[in-house]
């Protein structure tokens, strides 16, 4: 038996099916104009009046999925990934593309920096029962 041949069938599996590279899906694309906006955490949410996703040619099935779950229930960036089984990368281009689309909109999160402070809070608290 040659070396050649354990090697691909080390490598190769028939009922895998086909592979698909991750920058297939994004055509390439490894970012997206408003992928810095989009945190693991950020909630995207399918737009109640759009159209069906399916219909769009431009649409990849990844793309379709991705708005098949957001109609669901909201999903986090990270919960799509985990989801679809796909890079986090990848799911943020695909979101970045359905928001340009009108396909979702992406709730982020409120930045630490715009949060109340911790003190603050205790002395409202504080304040409260006092009264």
């Amino acid at each position: 038996m040659s070396t050649e041949g354990q090697g691909r069938s080390h490598w190769f599996d028939d009922e895998a099916g086909p592979v698909v590279r991750p920058y297939a899906m994004t055509r390439g694309r490894t970012s997206h104009a408003a992928q810095h906006r989009l945190d693991l955490i950020a909630v995207v949410v399918a737009e109640p009046d759009a159209d069906h996703p399916e219909t769009d040619p431009a649409l990849s099935p990844e793309h379709v999925d991705i708005v098949g779950l957001c109609r669901d229930a909201p999903q986090s960036v990270a919960e799509l990934a985990a989801g679809l089984d796909l890079p986090i990368g990848v799911v943020r281009v695909l979101v970045g593309d359905l928001v340009d689309a009108r396909f979702v909109h992406v709730n982020r999160p409120v930045p630490p920096a715009e949060l109340p402070d911790e003190s603050i809070l205790r002395d409202v608290i504080n304040g409260l029962r006092a009264l």
